[in-house]
């Protein structure tokens, strides 16, 4: 089994930065390629950023240029950065870890992230 604890959410006003946290740990090994998702209010969960590898990186075109995703294996700890806010990226953050044990993977509890102003 892999678990996941995000943090870092809060409520931020537009254009601002907050850098979101998830710390995984257990079976790490069997760790392929690591995610965030966000779900808003009455809308479908959504992919925002994935790295593999450690490297190897994608970004949803709503977010490439203002947020970054990373890890730090020394810490067993993946990070969202997100830069510029927009009232839209409010939602729930969630972080995902894709193994190779469990096909649908394993999910964390979420952090809420709220721009306004």
């Amino acid at each position: 089994q892999v678990q996941l604890v995000e943090s870092g959410g809060g409520l931020v006003q537009p254009g601002g930065s907050l850098r979101l946290s998830c710390t995984f740990s257990g079976s790490i090994r069997s760790i392929y390629r690591m995610a965030w998702y966000r779900q808003a209010p009455e809308k479908l969960r959504e992919l925002v950023a994935t790295i593999a590898s450690g490297t190897s990186t994608n970004y949803a075109g709503s977010v490439k240029g203002r947020f970054t995703i990373s890890t730090d294996n020394a810490k067993n700890t993946m990070y969202l950065q997100m830069n510029s806010l927009k009232p839209e990226d409010t939602a729930i953050y969630y972080c995902h870890a894709l193994v190779t044990t469990r096909p649908e993977g394993y999910w964390g509890q979420g952090t809420q992230v709220t721009v306004s102003s």
